[in-house]
């Protein structure tokens, strides 16, 4: 982290290099760069959430022990102030002991009130919408990262169980394809959205991880065709939209890289490696992952796309109803094809590295 006294030098510098005097507020500079350092990091947010749902069952194990699940109303009224609590204790403070503490009631929160809801014979499609409604209120007024991050969660699961709940389970290609698009989108314009507003700054972090693991749990959805027992006669609609993302997405790298030459040969290329997945979206969905992780560097989700690639792919493999003989050519050759884009990728890095 830079000291007040770097990040002086710093603003001397920019000065210097100016031919005008510019002004800066260095206290409020200096500020922000300690706020922003100070965040904590992914990986303990995510551990809150853990702590967070533990603590939240066995709280849960304790109402229903001492027999609250008697009262729907009860439920009801429980359940809607935990979670306006869990959401305004986390916008009044945020640390790792607060984090669990807002995440436990919110959680809570809304396990009540979906079982109060249920104990009034409201179906699975209004108790959805519900919470779906609730959670868009709750990221419109609150922006806190760990309470956004679940609120995501919780559209994008109602959402899902929207899908179920009526027997239209074949309509998870139009969710796939929009998750698509909307993280094509997300991580392409990621510098016009933190620029639009103060709120949308705030959610941009916690929403774009989110909508990563709901694009990555319907993908594994897919790859349950035989256990949720939908058609796979329309899979390839999820295909050609996630290949088309990943065809925009290669448009901007070549201009990153500024390969202005050959490109229909590298769309052409990439079509051709894709088409094999075309009945797998899952392989290619962790591929668009990789690529719009590469794109603005951003290394979390790096790593989340190459571990999901490597389980979709072995799952692939697994499920190939083909001799171990062409399950290992198919590999092998996979093998040597990404192996020669990692030296062509790697080879351009280095010489613009000399430039």
């Amino acid at each position: 982290m830079r000291t007040k006294e770097e990040i002086k030098e710093l603003i001397n510098l920019i000065q210097s290099r100016q031919n005008r005097e510019i002004h800066f507020n260095e206290e409020e500079i200096a500020q922000k760069y300690e706020n922003a350092n100070s965040d904590q990091s992914l990986a303990i947010k995510i551990l809150s959430i853990f702590g967070g749902l533990f603590a939240s069952s066995l709280f849960i194990g304790f109402l229903f022990i001492a027999g609250l699940y008697d009262s729907a109303m009860g439920l009801v009224v429980l359940g809607i102030p935990l979670i306006i609590a869990g959401a305004f204790i986390n916008r009044a403070n945020d640390n790792t002991i607060v984090d669990t503490i807002s995440i436990s009631s919110y959680i809570i929160g809304f396990i009540l009130l979906g079982v109060g809801l249920f104990q009034f014979e409201l179906d699975e499609n209004a108790v959805s919408l519900i919470f779906i409604a609730v959670a868009i209120i709750t990221l419109y007024i609150v922006q806190a990262y760990i309470i956004s991050f679940v609120s995501v969660l919780i559209i994008s699961g109602g959402l899902f169980t929207l899908l179920i709940s009526n027997d239209t389970t074949n309509l998870i290609h139009v969710y796939i394809c929009l998750l698509a698009f909307v993280l094509t989108f997300v991580f392409l314009k990621e510098a016009q959205l933190l620029k639009s507003g103060k709120k949308i700054a705030k959610l941009y972090n916690p929403v774009r991880i989110a909508l990563i693991f709901s694009f990555l749990a319907g993908l594994i959805f897919m790859t349950k065709m035989n256990t949720f027992k939908f058609s796979n006669e329309y899979i390839w609609i999820s295909s050609v939209a996630i290949i088309a993302s990943i065809i925009y997405v290669i448009s901007h790298l070549l201009e990153m890289f500024e390969v202005h030459q050959k490109k229909l040969l590298v769309y052409a290329i990439a079509v051709i490696i894709l088409l094999p997945t075309l009945f797998s979206p899952s392989i290619s969905g962790a591929i668009l992952i990789i690529l719009l992780s590469f794109l603005v560097n951003y290394k979390t989700s790096l790593v989340i796309g190459i571990a999901a690639f490597i389980y979709f792919v072995s799952q692939y493999y697994y499920d190939l109803h083909y001799t171990l003989l062409t399950k290992s050519i198919v590999l092998f050759c996979s093998g040597v094809l990404f192996l020669a884009l990692y030296f062509l990728t790697h080879k351009k890095l280095k010489s613009d590295e000399k430039i």
